[in-house]
């Protein structure tokens, strides 16, 4: 199987975790594009969904998907979304896409949160794939020093600017052995909006496509 077959099947996986009447938390990347085309296929049975990011509102929309403000809901079943890297513990990374802040808004409310991924996002330790800190544009260079005093290596992603208005800086170098602990320094940063780390809200249930099939791994 090809890595998008295997995107798509864990994708698929997901819509047995959608109950009927409810609204569904929908997270961003490519995996997640399969899940709401997915999602299309049962949409009348579902009351809408509420959206981590302008390019998946447009993907629920198109496809005739009733999109919800999360500030009116007070009630989310299930979010389902995608990782970068995700370890043992079902903490990730995540941010690849620049949506960072709003997917940790929405994972937040969501009573379980399914991630949906192939094979090759599962490491141990994370890090390998660089860490997304979302920054207020004048604080920039400030976090970058308090970045670089933590042993990263902040790079800034040119040309991109986040649904919220706000810039990204990619963190490499990082090898993450204490997630929970990192996720909190970097959200006491002046200055930062949030971190790529999902560890206080990790994964509940990882839907991980292999070739042999699709796993189901449960938080601890």
């Amino acid at each position: 199987m090809t890595q998008d077959e295997l995107k798509k099947a864990a994708a698929l996986a997901a819509l047995e975790y959608v109950e009927d009447g409810t609204i569904v938390g929908v997270g961003t990347g490519s995996t997640v594009n399969h899940f709401i085309d997915g999602l299309a296929s049962i949409k009348d049975r579902i009351a809408g969904a509420v959206s981590s990011s302008e390019a998946s509102s447009q993907r629920l929309a198109a496809h005739g998907i009733a999109l919800r403000d999360l500030n009116d809901i007070t009630d989310l079943p299930v979010y389902v979304d995608g990782a970068d890297e995700i370890d043992a513990g079902l903490s990730m990374i995540k941010g690849g896409g620049g949506a960072l802040t709003r997917e940790k808004i929405v994972a937040a409310v969501a009573t379980r949160f399914i991630c949906i991924c192939d094979a090759t996002k599962r490491v141990e330790p994370l890090g390998r794939f660089p860490l997304p800190v979302e920054v207020i544009p004048m604080a920039r260079a400030y976090v970058e020093r308090r970045l670089y005093a933590l042993g990263g290596k902040p790079v800034l992603r040119t040309g991109f600017v986040t649904d919220n208005g706000n810039q990204i800086l990619d963190v490499h170098g990082l090898r993450i052995t204490a997630p929970h602990a990192l996720e909190s320094e970097l959200n006491q940063i002046v200055g930062v909006v949030s971190n790529g780390l999902f560890a206080h809200r990790g994964a509940d249930i990882l839907l991980l496509a292999t070739s042999t099939g699709v796993e189901r791994l449960v938080r601890r």
